[in-house]
């Protein structure tokens, strides 16, 4: 009967299938990530800035983010329209092989709200990207009262 083998390649294929989407994620890094130091370190929100890398062999699309510093973490953006600033959280931030997104004032960021603590300069903050399909990405932040 050809049950046997043909479960056993079944079974083979989804471990290599889960091993690398699990291993893929690491291919997804920041780098030069911060956190600005709000003027009063005791605020309860503040922004993360750094260049988000994909150095995968696939598109990545970004979904949403955690970090255990702070109970919501989501990524925003900031436009100026007709001289007006607006800024409106984005859902998905999909980033092709090779491609990078710099996450900087006035532009993209992360909005870290309700702070679990104050902040001191030079503190890490860790950070969880959260990729489509289920795989995170790992990230610090350093906080700072300016850009690197």
């Amino acid at each position: 009967m050809i049950t046997k083998p043909f479960v056993g390649v079944l079974w083979v294929l989804c471990a290599t299938a889960a091993s690398a989407s699990a291993a893929e994620p690491a291919c997804v890094t920041v780098e030069q990530g911060w956190a600005r130091l709000p003027p009063n370190p005791a605020m309860p929100m503040t922004a993360g800035y750094g260049v988000i890398h994909n150095r995968c062999s696939k598109a990545v699309a970004i979904t949403g983010a955690t970090s255990s510093s702070f109970n919501d973490v989501s990524l925003h953006e900031t436009t100026i329209t007709d001289g007006v600033s607006r800024m409106r959280a984005i859902e998905r931030l999909p980033l092709a092989p090779g491609a990078r997104a710099e996450l900087k004032p006035g532009g993209l960021h992360l909005m870290l709200m309700q702070g679990k603590g104050a902040l001191k300069e030079g503190q890490a903050l860790p950070l969880r990207l959260q990729l489509e399909g289920g795989g995170e990405a790992s990230a610090t932040l350093t906080v700072r009262k300016a850009a690197p």
